[in-house]
């Protein structure tokens, strides 16, 4: 077959190849390795907070180094770990499910991998930046929560770099979503194979796509709050200065008009990852599949109508209580249907308890807990008591770690041997799973009574006399149980690498597209563009047409490209100077930026 592909597409190899990768799958395997060292420094962050809250009265970090750790470990998990483990799928996995070469952007595809890794620097560059800018603490690191409320962030409370960092690092990463927002909404619609109809989507492309839609949408209005703090910081306006005629509660609106569909954004991939997985390791077609492909969008399109729920106790008054009490409950419908479809998937069906199936539970039952006490909050009365408790920490936990992560853990371990061509050792995975299965639930449950029991959140020490020492002691024995559990997935995937199994094609008897080729995939992903007349096509091959082993005419793959990296480089040096305010240096970002976009834009694509 070789001579029936361009030269390029195998000659890609050493460091060079990969900074100039517009190959979808390199892409993705980069915002997956990415992601999981944010997600490492993250979790050391979360292990940090929990040892310090151990015991009361401690003092293993200060009151400013606790507000740094839990702003930084909330800004991580959601934007530098969750987001980017899912976008590493949607970059390797849809371009396969639908039969497609590549995404329909590849320059773009790449300046989005590299404009979110910049940014992600750029944020954890707050850490070492203290000496560097001349500031009184070691550490200028964003400290006024990952929730960054107003009048907390104005330059009367915080009048050094910690938020100008926050700021901007958050515009950077937003770029970096919008872009692959617009990538792969484009892709989905205008890539699919032929007889690739909407409702033979693959789930997970369905839910990739629903996310899409969310993210080009949400982004926007976190950005507009963004711009507005950053020139009542920079530029003296008054938007959330209420002695000058702005509003404090602007910025609640903006934050939580965008937070909840980030919700969604977070949630709905790893609900797209379990409806492939209960599938395949049930060995029965997903229950109601259109039920569930319409209770996606659904989630979608009421995730707007619920922003407000988190603000009932600022004082909207009885009738916005109302609505926002009324839509949150009735959220809760569509992703009630979801999980019964998914139990009625498993119904009779001839179950195998891998790895990556017990992930999938795991996701159905802690997302269930989650969902319950979400549905809690949704009573303006209950809230009230609840809010600004650990017992809302136990409940986004929940929805976002048990749920979250446990739903990309299943997608991991389903789709490794796809990627790598081997094998993960099931022996480990299921000590990773039970390790951080209950480690989970006695680091997260404890906190509903601990929140219940009277003990705020965001508070760097208690005192004695309010009993939970032992409460607080168990979920640090279980977040450090976490860690262990994380420690043996690396350890897996490590072996796995170098002394795995060989995978085959399709080692689990997978239904979806992306097991009818190699493992891992060639550069071209399809010789043949599939035709699809089924939406199992790997359960009913009779109605899909053979693919031939050796292309009928040469295949052309986007060639390398150095552009991207320099166009998300001049945003990296345009946010620099943006936070040192020194306007040569915006410029010259803003040049590279402008020069870089010039010449991908006139750079052949294909080689």
């Amino acid at each position: 077959m070789a001579e029936h592909v361009a030269p390029a597409a195998g000659a890609r190899s050493g460091i060079w190849s990969w900074i100039t990768t517009t190959d979808h799958k390199r892409i993705g395997i980069l915002y997956g390795v990415t992601a999981f060292v944010f997600f490492l420094i993250g979790g050391l962050e979360a292990l940090l907070i929990r040892l310090q809250l151990a015991s009361s009265q401690n003092d293993l970090v200060s009151a400013e180094t606790f507000n740094q750790l839990f702003t930084m470990h909330g800004t991580t998990m959601v934007f530098l770990a969750v987001m980017p483990l899912s976008a590493a799928f949607f970059n390797y996995i849809v371009p396969l499910q639908i039969g497609a070469r590549d995404v329909a952007f590849p320059r773009l595809n790449a300046f989005s991998y590299w404009v979110f890794l910049f940014g992600g620097l750029f944020l954890n560059a707050s850490f070492i930046a203290g000496p560097i800018l001349g500031a009184d603490s070691l550490s200028v690191a964003p400290d006024a929560g990952w929730f960054g409320y107003a009048n907390l962030t104005s330059r009367a409370y915080s009048p050094g770099f910690n938020v100008d960092f926050w700021v901007l690092g958050l515009q950077v990463l937003g770029i970096a979503s919008l872009a692959a927002g617009f990538n792969f909404i484009v892709t989905i619609v205008n890539l699919r194979a032929p007889g690739m109809r909407l409702m033979r989507l693959p789930v997970f492309t369905w839910m990739t796509l629903v996310t899409q839609f969310l993210v080009v949408t949400a982004f926007p209005v976190i950005t507009i709050g963004l711009v507005f703090l950053m020139f009542d910081r920079f530029f003296g306006t008054n938007f959330y200065q209420v002695s000058a005629g702005g509003d404090l509660l602007l910025w609640q609106h903006l934050f939580w008009l965008f937070g909840h569909p980030e919700v969604y954004i977070l949630i709905l991939p790893p609900m797209g990852i379990v409806s492939e997985v209960l599938p395949t390791f049930s060995r029965k077609p997903l229950f109601g599949y259109a039920v569930v492909v319409y209770s996606g969008l659904l989630i979608g399109v009421m995730g707007w109508g619920v922003w407000s729920h988190h603000m009932f106790s600022v004082g909207l008054g009885p009738i916005p209580d109302s609505v926002f009490a009324g839509t949150t409950m009735l959220i809760a419908i569509p992703t009630g249907v979801k999980i019964f479809n998914w139990l009625a998937t498993m119904w009779g069906g001839q179950l195998r308890f891998t790895t990556a199936m017990l992930f999938a539970l795991g996701f159905i039952a802690m997302f269930v807990i989650g969902g319950l006490s979400g549905v809690m909050h949704a009573s303006p009365p209950a809230d009230l008591q609840q809010t600004d408790t650990y017992f809302v920490v136990a409940h986004i936990h929940y929805v976002l770690f048990g749920g979250a992560i446990q739903g990309i853990f299943a997608g991991i371990y389903y789709w490794w041997p796809k990627m790598t061509g081997r094998l993960m050792n099931e022996r480990l995975g299921k000590t990773h799973f039970w390790l951080g299965f209950v480690g989970m639930n006695l680091a997260f449950f404890p906190m509903h009574f601990i929140g219940l029991l009277g003990m705020p959140r965001r508070i760097y020490t208690y005192g004695p006399e309010l009993g939970l020492d032992s409460l607080n002691l168990v979920s640090t024995i279980g977040a450090l149980l976490i860690g262990v559990s994380i420690l043996v997935f690396a350890a897996n995937a490590w072996w796995s690498l170098r002394h795995g199994e060989t995978a085959g094609n399709d080692p689990w008897g997978a239904p979806s597209l992306e097991w009818t080729i190699s493992s891992p995939p060639p550069a071209y992903n399809f010789s043949v563009i599939p035709e699809v007349v089924s939406r199992l096509p790997r359960w009913s091959r009779t109605q899909m047409r053979a693919i031939p082993d050796v292309p009928p005419e040469p295949v052309h793959v986007p060639g390398g490209s150095f552009w991207p990296v320099i166009a998300a480089l001049g945003i990296g040096v345009l946010a620099t100077g943006a936070l040192l305010h020194t306007l040569w240096v915006v410029l010259a970002g803003a040049a590279v930026l402008v020069v870089a976009i010039y010449a991908w834009a006139f750079e052949p694509f294909e080689v």
